[in-house]
């Protein structure tokens, strides 16, 4: 019984974190949000055992109810680029130095690749 509770709050989350970030996706301006959408979908279909929810008003992906992924969008700081980040629950460590944050001008097929790769190492 208290497992089945636990899926059906867990979906729950699910389902209100996912109506959360697809709101903040469509405030976002172009190309935010066309490249936040496109990393919404890579995530759905590489890591559905994310869960999708906001982070610092960020569309963001957790797993056991912490942060491990998110995308910042470059309107929000400014800048000239977006970023996809990773948090230390991401499994992507590379000896004593690696990459945690990743520019991102657009997505297209190369790009998409490697942040699937990317989404499998963060899951160990």
């Amino acid at each position: 019984m208290r497992e089945r509770a636990r899926e059906l709050k867990a979906g729950k989350e699910r389902e209100q974190g996912e109506s959360e970030v697809l709101a903040k996706i469509a405030e976002l301006s172009e190309p935010d949000r066309s490249m936040a959408t496109r990393l919404h979908e890579l995530v759905k279909e590489c890591a559905p055992e994310l869960v999708p929810r906001t982070w610092y008003g960020m569309p963001a992906y957790a797993r056991d109810g912490k942060i491990v992924c998110f995308f910042q969008p470059a309107q929000k700081f400014k800048t000239r680029y977006a970023t996809l980040g990773f948090n230390d629950v991401a499994h992507l460590d590379e000896g004593q130095m690696w990459p945690t944050a990743y520019a991102l001008t657009a997505l297209g097929p190369s790009e998409e690749e490697r942040i699937r790769g990317l989404l499998r190492r963060a899951l160990g």
